[in-house]
């Protein structure tokens, strides 16, 4: 007998197939699907609630670099590692202007600005939300990664317009204290409560390939799926192994590993966007196209993501028009269909 006939609870999808109490040999038993089956399962719960070939398209640009304080095994940004990564001050204005400006004309409608700090001061917050009300003006969503947020620092960044906020688990409860010990991750959900509170929509996802266990990927995703509100926004990082960092020697993950989690994201998470994060630029074509195929439906879209590469747009045209993809334009003022693809 089949793990999803063995299962009641993995049998139909509901109209509204949202749950938050999701149980450890439930998810497991998902990962533990015949691939084919897996993947179908997804795909369809994707087209219930979105256009099965439309791809939302990001852009995230680093406006503080470096010198940050925190120890996240995974970062070249940590001051705690020799990464040859030179640490820069905040972005002025018009420069990140500039860069939303370039990203929307190169098709993205989100627009998301990164910054290296392990929690920024109140005089941080001011000049970013002046960033967040200029680029909102443009017609782009709008996300922030900050870092650690008290409630009124996330209620000034409502009141100046932010659509998101990125804080991701990274991994599960139990492995956390192996990759970073400068916070714990009642720090992380604590956050992303206030960021809630405030009115604001959660990005949140985290980063496989970092010598987890398959058990580990299980209680990430279902750590996820049973916070109070899926996150509007999940983006799942394959890890780019950074010279200097403790994760320098990891092995690469299974293509096909990273293609379940994916899928099983989506079954989790039915009405979120999956997004194809960190570790691109190494996947090939047909993994890419699988992942779209079991439920992801975003991706960081440019030449560079914070400080490692990113798949250069060409690169992404060739392969949406290869694969009949489209943009997937929900913003007022959003960016043009990519040409390349515009027949699909």
């Amino acid at each position: 007998m089949s793990l999803a006939a063995a299962s009641p609870r993995l049998r139909s999808t509901p109209a509204d197939d949202r749950r938050h109490d999701w149980t450890h040999d439930e998810v497991a038993a998902l990962f533990a699907l015949p691939f084919n089956d897996l993947l179908f399962r997804a795909q369809s719960i994707h087209r219930t609630h979105f256009d099965a070939n439309a791809v939302q398209l990001s852009t995230l640009l680093s406006i503080k670099t470096g010198a940050c304080p925190e120890d996240c095994a995974y970062c070249p940004q940590s001051a705690r590692f020799d990464t040859g990564l030179k640490a820069e001050k905040l972005m002025p204005l018009a420069e990140v202007v500039k860069a939303a400006e370039d990203a929307r004309a190169n098709g993205a409608t989100r627009f998301c600005m990164g910054a290296a700090w392990r929690s920024p001061k109140d005089k941080d917050i001011e000049k970013v939300s002046e960033m967040v009300r200029e680029v909102k003006a443009l017609g782009l969503e709008t996300c922030v990664t900050l870092g650690m947020l008290e409630a009124r620092q996330a209620k000034a960044l409502k009141d100046a317009g932010l659509d998101y906020y990125n804080h991701n688990l990274d991994t599960s409860p139990e492995f956390y204290g192996e990759i970073i010990s400068t916070r714990t991750y009642e720090d992380r959900l604590e956050t992303l409560a206030n960021v809630r509170d405030a009115g604001v929509k959660v990005c949140c996802g985290g980063i496989v390939g970092m010598g987890e266990s398959d058990g580990d990927r299980v209680e990430f995703l279902r750590a996820l799926a049973n916070l109070p509100q899926h996150p509007e926004s999940v983006p799942i990082n394959e890890l780019v192994a950074v010279k200097g960092t403790p994760l320098a020697d990891a092995p690469p993950l299974d293509p096909l590993d990273f293609v379940r989690t994916i899928a099983v994201a989506r079954v989790l998470m039915p009405q979120s966007y999956v997004r194809l994060s960190a570790g691109r630029t190494e996947m090939s074509d047909e993994t890419q196209a699988l992942c779209f195929f079991a439920g992801a439906n975003s991706i960081f879209y440019g030449e560079r993501l914070l400080t490692t590469t990113n798949p250069q747009n060409e690169r992404d045209r060739v392969l949406f028009a290869k694969l009949g993809i489209h943009n997937d334009i929900r913003v007022d003022g959003g960016a043009r269909l990519i040409e390349e693809a515009a027949c699909c």
